[in-house]
């Protein structure tokens, strides 16, 4: 069998051992919140250009300035962009998945982004991988991206979406199904004769929220309908045509779309599905709609022409979030944003906002229904808050009638149109033209980890349950990312939302180690929850199992990632235990062996390649590329 996954990685593979391929990356994307750390990483590589085919560095995640932390960091992302060839999208052209869909994304190539929703793009016939900004800047100079060898799981679509059932539910009942650890390990392809009836950006939701699976990618094929999108974007020239051999996959999934209902996430996990006619009723405070999983110009209009004319509920206050400058000018083109504006809508920035916590968040112990792919637990601003995750249609019902409510309660669907030709606009995407680099006083010299020592001791620091994401290590929100580029301010807020103590103990106690449940440093690639630990002297996690992207993102800092062999190991440590890890730098090269643990002997087990091993040793990824880093 080969899938559309397995074609485009076989063209790009660099070196296969079996077990680890190295990938060759054509594209890369950052963003604000991680793209400061990633380019001083860059710049420490010492490379004159990017080698990439195309970097673009989009302004996205922290456009509200408040102080000059935001917008000194956006000069030096504007100016380093300039000066190393690399693209420059401005604040307010919008939230980089749909900029870069519209715009850059070309099927059978491979984007490599320092965002873990960067698998956006694999609507559009991409393998797209989110990963940490250290990753990507090696990328940018002409590094492999190194992946694990991946089970592809075919997910089978037939039939159509009824009325008010959307290509949200689709990924909600594939999340239903599977869990939020159900893709750790594997790339989600799509296929079916359901396929034909979804558009780009439909699908472009689906591998988009396919991160809260925990898979590596999501990607669909390059077909007609691709072909139609980008000939609306005048990017014709950009298509080629990629499909799978034959429908023989490790695993399938299969999905009858006319079976489907509208779904909807429950506090405190995208993996919370029930149907939205199950939960009925409740009173709502607060609807957001944008993102970059339900931002685009279908979305929108789709929310316009059920809103217009009608007013929503008095109680509900519904933001709206448009993806891209292009999206907001469409919409205040066809009387969409006229409808939005007059049924009571706040229209926000083209950005992310609300979703990482950058502004309205929702009273105490409020109710909100998003559009978005998170809701874990205090991401929104307001730690009490319960948050829904819910489709464009099933958001705009709950609008207009204050308690969660089931779409098809609305009557007829109304008729979406979408524009043969899109509006193009690229002036607030800047081009490199050389010159200096401006530096704000925020922005700090790079942390560098010391070499792995032989024998390593320290407490039990914290220990935490299961499914922690890198929101609860290293929290977002607009008191918070505007110190991103400053590691030793940033690394105070370590775990607040869980023990506002552990900065203060770890830094009392020159480091320690932290313990998890299963499923550890699930959600964003935020390597600051990695870098920022580091700093603090963690030097090992142990656990029941890691996140992909952060597990990458430990081994880049030299944290040492462990994993319990037996599970009920777990429940006998304690916070406060010490534990010793003897001749480490010679046991990290077995599969396993015992360190340890209030004095009793564990078994720990990982899976290192030969080459993360040497980065372990080395104390990080920069210090095995770098020599001589002051």
């Amino acid at each position: 069998m080969v899938s559309v996954a397995e074609k485009i990685i076989k063209t790009h593979t660099i070196s296969d051992d079996g077990k680890e391929i190295e990938l060759m990356i054509d594209q890369t994307l950052t963003q604000d919140a991680t793209g400061t750390m990633a380019y001083l990483q860059f710049e420490a590589l010492r490379t004159p250009k990017v080698k990439t085919e195309l970097s673009v560095s989009y302004v996205d995640h922290n456009t509200l300035q408040s102080g000059p932390f935001n917008a000194d960091d956006h000069e030096y992302l504007r100016t380093v962009a300039s000066k190393y060839g690399i693209l420059f999208s401005k604040a307010g052209n919008g939230i980089c998945h749909q900029v870069h869909l519209e715009n850059f994304a070309k099927p059978g190539k491979t984007l490599l982004g320092s965002d873990s929703h960067t698998p956006n793009a694999g609507g559009l016939g991409m393998v797209a991988i989110g990963a940490g900004g250290l990753d990507v800047a090696l990328a940018m100079a002409g590094q492999p991206f190194t992946l694990k060898k991946q089970k592809i799981v075919g997910v089978k679509l037939t039939g159509k979406l009824k009325p008010w059932v959307s290509a949200k539910d689709v990924i909600l009942e594939v999340l239903r199904r599977t869990g939020v650890k159900g893709g750790v390990g594997k790339i989600m392809e799509y296929f079916g004769e359901g396929l034909k009836t979804l558009s780009v950006p439909e699908r472009a939701t689906i591998t988009n929220m396919g991160a809260e699976l925990g898979a590596t990618t999501s990607v669909f094929p390059s077909d007609d309908v691709t072909l139609k999108f980008l000939k609306a974007h005048g990017r014709e020239k950009d298509w080629s045509e990629l499909t799978a051999d034959d429908e023989s996959y490790d695993e399938v999934i299969e999905i009858d779309l006319a079976a489907l209902e509208p779904l909807i996430a429950k506090p405190h996990s995208p993996g919370n599905v029930v149907k939205v006619s199950d939960v009925e009723g409740v009173d709502v405070n607060q609807v957001c709609i944008g993102s970059c999983t339900n931002s685009s110009l279908k979305d929108l209009k789709t929310a316009a022409k059920i809103l217009k004319g009608k007013t929503i509920h008095p109680t509900v206050s519904l933001t709206v979030s448009p993806g891209s400058k292009q999206v907001l000018s469409m919409l205040a083109g066809d009387g969409g944003l006229s409808a939005l504006v007059k049924a009571g809508a706040r229209i926000l920035e083209c950005a992310c906002g609300p979703c990482i916590g950058m502004g309205q968040s929702p009273p105490s112990r409020g109710v909100s229904v998003r559009t978005f792919n998170r809701n874990f637990e205090g991401r929104s601003g307001t730690k009490d808050a319960q948050v829904y995750l819910s489709s464009v249609e099933t958001a705009v019902a709950t609008a207009l009638n204050g308690k969660l409510t089931d779409p098809r309660k609305l009557g007829e669907y109304p008729a979406v149109e979408m524009p043969l030709l899109f509006d193009k606009d690229e002036s607030t995407i800047i081009k490199p033209s050389g010159g200096d680099i401006i530096r704000g006083p925020n922005i700090k010299p790079l942390p560098i980890n010391t070499p792995l020592s032989d024998n390593l001791s320290g407490e039990v620091l914290l220990k935490v349950g299961d499914d922690i994401s890198t929101d609860h290590i290293m929290p977002a929100g607009s008191k918070i990312l505007p110190l991103r580029s400053n590691i030793p301010e940033i690394s105070k807020y370590v775990f607040e939302v869980v023990d506002s103590t552990f900065h203060d103990r770890a830094k009392e106690k020159g480091g320690g180690v932290i313990v998890g449940g299963a499923n550890y440093g699930q959600g964003s690639s935020r390597e600051h929850a990695a870098l920022a630990p580091m700093y603090l002297g963690i030097k090992a996690v142990f656990a029941k199992s890691f996140a992909r992207i952060h597990m990458a993102n430990l081994i880049n800092f030299g944290i040492l990632p462990l994993t319990f062999k037996n599970p009920k190991d777990y429940d006998h440590i304690k916070q406060g235990d010490n534990i010793v890890i003897e001749d480490i730098v010679s046991k990290i090269e077995n599969p396993e062996y015992t360190v340890k643990i209030a004095g009793k002997d564990v078994s720990v087990t990982n899976t290192f390649s030969k080459k993360q091993v040497e980065i372990l040793k080395a104390g990080g990824l920069l210090n095995l590329h770098v020599k001589c880093i002051k």
